[in-house]
């Protein structure tokens, strides 16, 4: 907010997509996230691009999008590539670095309370495959255009937090 972003996360817009009465969407994407698969491209692009439009349709000053969690393979970048290209620009990748078991740790802690159907050890260990196989190529491929921005994601929340603003300060 301070930085006048809007933050969209994608697994948010899938989640209330997947619970939207009368979505045409919901029983696939609740599969997919179910198995820790990545959610096909043109439902999720077109969740974002939705969000981004009513943003800006809201106030047109709003035009700064912090995306959360995407793109997550090639497939997801050449959608976004396709469909964004001309009307948004990718200033960085704000990457968070955890150790693996940190991580799973971390979203077991969460699913105590989180009701998400993947906050379980088998979605989790899928969900890093996927990671690993589908979603580090992506990062590599930004890492190599200069836009990653890392964050050792495994350090307290207040230090974490501290180096997200250090990034912000200076990206603007």
């Amino acid at each position: 907010q301070k930085y006048g972003y809007t933050h969209l996360s994608a697994g948010d817009l899938l989640r209330d997509e997947r619970k939207r009465p009368g979505s045409q969407y919901g029983e696939l994407i609740e599969n997919y996230i179910k198995e820790g698969e990545i959610v096909p491209v043109e439902i999720t692009i077109s969740l974002l691009k939705r969000a981004m439009d009513q943003t800006m349709a809201a106030n047109s000053q709003k035009n700064k999008f912090l995306i959360d969690g995407f793109p997550r393979n090639e497939d997801n970048l050449q959608g976004w590539n396709k469909t964004m290209d001309g009307k948004a620009d990718v200033s960085f990748v704000l990457f968070f670095d955890c150790d693996n078991e940190i991580c799973v740790a971390r979203c077991l802690e969460r699913g105590k309370s989180s009701g998400r159907s993947d906050d379980n050890r088998e979605s989790l260990e899928k969900r890093i495959h996927t990671y690993l196989q589908s979603t580090k190529p992506i990062i590599d491929l930004y890492e190599k255009m200069g836009k990653v921005r890392k964050v050792d994601a495994s350090k307290p929340v207040d230090e974490v937090f501290e180096k997200v603003v250090q990034i912000f300060d200076k990206e603007g």
